[in-house]
């Protein structure tokens, strides 16, 4: 697959756009990371006895349920609906989603006869993504959509783990002990994430977002030695169709300017460390996207809109922002509590 640049999409001078390309917005633009999903009653409802990675492979169900956001909360960007694991799935691994868990993979990549299991992503394999890509554009109009994968790093622990960790001890093994099978991994990993990411671009998405959610399980020297190279490689692969690229990590306070250089348009932060202390790390160059603690909307409203400011006048100045909280909407929140955040960071930044 080729990378020409995409030509302008109807959200081309969308805030969201604007600020991730660093040009003058209306206002700051606000989506947030698992914005479609657990926190909204019209979402159990349509996804009722539909298990997690059937959902993903639905068009008309992903469609809906990327649209849902957008409708309630009025947010500047939707984000299309899927999971991290599904390019895996879409190869042949054996993996499911378990509630309450997680991915749990059947046979965990230890030895490298175990790469066997990782053959190259194809379009045809992921055909259903293609669809409810078209028709999102379609009903999005001028609002854009984000594609996301997981990053080669966060994916090889779950493929080497056999699940969720909190120590990683597997993947750090094989990370210091077996280095070149490690750096074949995540080489393939990348691979497949790029294709993915691919798809997604060529089938109309205006940004893309690689999540590499464990990656703040790293020192700073072993993530550029081990995991840079990797993530570098992906964003290099799709740098050509000219759309934002957006590198978001969890607890990455020391590996923000090592993220933005893997080739990130936009850094996201997670609410460790503030956007103005955050710019200082990343660098010149780069719009920033964040950071309110998603628990800080179980507190009163004149709570959430007290911290919002602190956020919001630690962007000031900043070359772009986009407004996100520090990590996903937790299942709990009260989706109106959403909603009052949008209008409230509109109304507020409003120029």
């Amino acid at each position: 697959m080729s990378a020409p640049e995409t030509p302008p999409s109807a959200a081309y001078d969308s805030a969201f756009l604007k600020a991730c390309r660093r040009e003058p917005v209306p206002h700051t633009p606000v989506w947030f990371m698992r914005q479609a999903g657990r926190s909204l009653p019209e979402y159990r409802k349509v996804r009722e006895g539909i298990p997690m990675l059937e959902s993903c492979m639905r068009p008309e169900l992903v469609t809906e349920i990327t649209l849902q956001p957008v409708r309630r909360h009025n947010v500047d960007a939707a984000i299309y609906y899927s999971d991290i694991v599904v390019p895996l799935k879409a190869i042949g691994v054996d993996l499911d989603i378990r509630p309450g868990v997680g991915p749990v993979v059947e046979n965990p990549i230890r030895t490298r006869a175990d790469l066997a299991q990782l053959r190259d992503l194809t379009p045809e394999d992921v055909s259903y993504v293609t669809e409810a890509i078209g028709l999102l554009t379609r009903e999005l109009g001028p609002t854009p959509l984000i594609g996301f994968a997981g990053a080669p790093f966060t994916l090889a622990s779950y493929l080497v783990e056999g699940g969720p960790s909190r120590t990683y001890e597997n993947a750090k093994a094989m990370m210091y002990g077996d280095p070149e099978l490690w750096a074949d991994l995540l080489d393939r990993l990348a691979e497949i994430t790029a294709v993915f990411l691919k798809v997604q671009i060529e089938a109309g998405a205006s940004a893309v977002q690689l999540f590499d959610s464990w990656a703040g399980a790293l020192a700073p020297a072993d993530y550029r030695r081990s995991v840079l190279p990797a993530s570098a490689k992906v964003f290099e692969a799709v740098e050509g169709y000219g759309v934002p690229r957006i590198h978001f990590g969890v607890g990455c306070g020391e590996l923000l300017k090592l993220m933005g250089e893997a080739g990130a348009d936009v850094v996201g932060v997670d609410w460790r460390v503030p956007l103005d202390e955050a710019a200082r790390r990343v660098g010149p160059g780069k719009a920033l996207q964040g950071n309110l603690d998603p628990t800080v909307l179980f507190a009163p409203t004149e709570a959430v809109e007290a911290k919002t400011r602190e956020v919001l006048d630690s962007a000031e100045g900043l070359e772009g922002h986009v407004f996100n909280l520090g990590h996903g909407v937790m299942p709990s929140t009260d989706p109106d509590a959403l909603t009052r955040l949008v209008e409230y960071v509109h109304t507020h930044t409003t120029r």
